[in-house]
């Protein structure tokens, strides 16, 4: 079994069942039991003599919980991703992370197709406006903007009155 020496999982988990089969293994002996009290009743008769030679034990494959575990750590090594080293580590981080930057402002969420706001397109336009290429919402602020209508004593409020305004007020702009 090839255990990787880097990782504290499997080096736990390695102990953890090596001390299980040791302690199974060694579950295979038993004491010897002695023979139950007769309670004064003796058996008469002719009994059957003992075989001179024992059977040969019959090794079936054991489907129990510690063969399954066993299995799973034989395959562990080709399952887990191969280790890198830490200046692979830092080059592969590198290449994701891309610099930005925060900005703030207010720009308002165009409608989509489906009626809910579209703030991503609001991040880009405000992170163009201070000369960044695109950007992500970082923070949204929204506000109900009704008619005049709605100011007219005695007049009963319409579903179409008001409508809910959303904006991108900062967002992380990258180049």
């Amino acid at each position: 079994m090839m255990v990787r020496s880097g990782s504290p999982v499997l080096r736990l988990g390695t102990l953890i069942f090596a001390v299980l089969s040791l302690l199974l293994g060694a579950g295979g002996t038993a004491w010897p039991q002695s023979a139950p009290p007769s309670l004064g009743v003796q058996e008469q008769g002719p009994q059957a003599p003992l075989p001179s030679t024992p059977a040969p034990p019959v090794h079936e494959a054991n489907p129990g919980l510690i063969n399954e575990m066993g299995k799973l750590f034989d395959k562990l090594p080709s399952i887990l991703p191969p280790i890198k080293s830490p200046s692979e580590t830092m080059n592969d981080l590198s290449r994701l992370a891309k610099p930005s930057t925060m900005v703030s402002g207010r720009m308002a969420c165009p409608a989509s197709s489906n009626g809910a706001p579209d703030c991503k397109q609001a991040a880009d336009q405000l992170c163009q406006s201070k000369g960044y290429k695109e950007g992500k919402s970082l923070n949204a602020d929204s506000a109900e903007k009704c008619s005049a209508k709605v100011l007219i004593p005695g007049r009963q409020r319409k579903p179409d009155d008001c409508r809910t305004d959303t904006f991108v007020t900062s967002a992380l702009c990258q180049n």
